[in-house]
């Protein structure tokens, strides 16, 4: 993996007699989106700000490239810091600015840029974050959802190397949080920073994260990926994740993967050895350029139907459903063989190519003119209750896929 771009060596911080950080040992790669999740009060905001300068350890150190950041020189610390920017939980826009130069602040304080080059750069964000007609407002005229996407430009408006994010979703819808996460996603592909994120939006965070690091009283007790962190076993998964998994699941019906697994799992116990059942595996294909054409929200709309349909569809007929990545469906038919399993998919295909696409359009709220195009992919694979790895059937479901409803500039086919 190599030598971590951020590293923390027995870092201790408290508060009179309050121990919030406890011989915290974490390494941030380049590159990588790390999420940290814990507990509201458990530090993890008290964490990136030791990033940042705004704390200083009590006992330890942090390194940036090696190098303790608290024994840098003026100029070390200047040019560090340059590279490193912040994300605040509550936004901390300048009330007295407009929108616009809420953005430019940053480049206008830390660069030397023209004022074309910074104007277009800031129209730029703007566009991005679907907040081009607002650019003339003061944040005190906006939602709190716009509020936040204001910050998110401003802390990108930098092309930063490293972007520390203090719950950047907060105070957003389901749909909303997604198309933040899916923002953080893609920016952080395209410009190739360095993220550093505090959430409790799990399991979705999870999707666009290379790993995982969880706080837990004070202590680090994870740091992995998402894929070793579904079998992580510790009380901090029953107390907090499980919680915020379970309600997820409440209200879009959809289980997260892990739990996904646990009823798979349950189903082993039930059924005899030899008997059959079937494993589907759904994508939505161009996710990406979907989100890049329409927006990241109308992108998530899209997504969040078409999870429901299946799930309502297939749920008819005994199966259940979990999100597997940021843009596929699995589901699992218990109660059918093969040949049962493809005639209930060719329904649903035509089902989905004749009803189903209109109505994900209608509740995405998409314009009917609107020149977009993504298709749907869907894979079928057989599996026996005495083999456990339903990773490996949904690999197979994978190289099965196929093209069973497509979408091109509105028009269904």
């Amino acid at each position: 993996m190599g030598k971590p771009l951020i590293e923390f060596k027995g870092v201790t911080k408290r508060f009179n007699s309050h121990t919030v950080l406890d011989q915290v040992d974490l390494e941030i790669y380049e590159g990588e989106v790390a999420t940290i999740i814990g507990k509201s009060g458990g530090g993890k905001s008290v964490l990136l700000k030791h990033i940042v300068g705004l704390l200083q350890p009590d006992e330890g150190m942090i390194l940036f490239g090696g190098q303790p950041i608290y024994k840098m020189g003026k100029k070390e610390w200047n040019r560090y810091i340059s590279q490193v920017s912040y994300m605040f939980q509550n936004n901390a826009l300048f009330d007295s600015m407009t929108v616009f130069d809420n953005i430019a602040f940053p480049l206008r304080q830390t660069t030397h840029l023209g004022r074309r080059a910074i104007e277009e750069k800031v129209r730029t964000r703007l566009e991005q974050m679907e907040l081009g007609d607002v650019g003339g407002k003061y944040p005190s005229e906006l939602s709190g959802g716009m509020q936040k996407r204001v910050a998110l430009s401003r802390a990108l408006v930098t092309d930063p190397r490293i972007v520390l994010f203090d719950e950047p979703t907060t105070g957003q819808d389901m749909i909303r949080r997604n198309a933040i996460l899916s923002m953080i996603a893609q920016y952080q592909r395209r410009f190739g920073f360095t993220a550093v994120l505090i959430s409790h939006d799990v399991p979705d965070v999870f999707f666009i994260s290379s790993r995982i690091l969880a706080l837990d009283e004070g202590k680090i007790v994870f740091q992995g990926t998402p894929e070793a962190f579904e079998t992580f076993q510790h009380p901090f998964q029953d107390e907090f994740v499980d919680s915020l998994e379970e309600l997820q699941e409440h209200l879009t019906g959809i289980y997260s993967k892990r739990h996904f697994k646990v009823r798979y799992q349950k189903l082993l116990g039930r059924k005899r050895p030899q008997e059959r059942f079937v494993v589907g595996l759904f994508a939505l294909d161009h996710f990406e350029d979907l989100c890049e054409h329409l927006g990241h929200t109308a992108g998530q709309e899209i997504l969040d139907s078409l999870g429901k349909y299946i799930n309502k569809h297939f749920g008819a007929v005994g199966g259940f459903s979990a999100r597997q990545s940021r843009s596929q469906f699995s589901i699992v038919l218990p109660f059918s063989n093969l040949p049962e399993a493809e005639q209930i998919l060719r329904d649903f295909s035509m089902e989905l190519r004749e009803e189903g696409l209109r109505t994900i359009q209608t509740e995405a709220r998409i314009h009917r003119e609107a020149c977009f195009e993504f298709a749907v992919l869907a894979g079928l694979a057989e599996g026996e209750f005495g083999v456990k790895e339903i990773d490996r059937i949904l690999g197979q479901a994978r190289k099965n896929q196929r093209e069973v409803a497509r979408v091109h500039c509105g028009k269904r086919r």
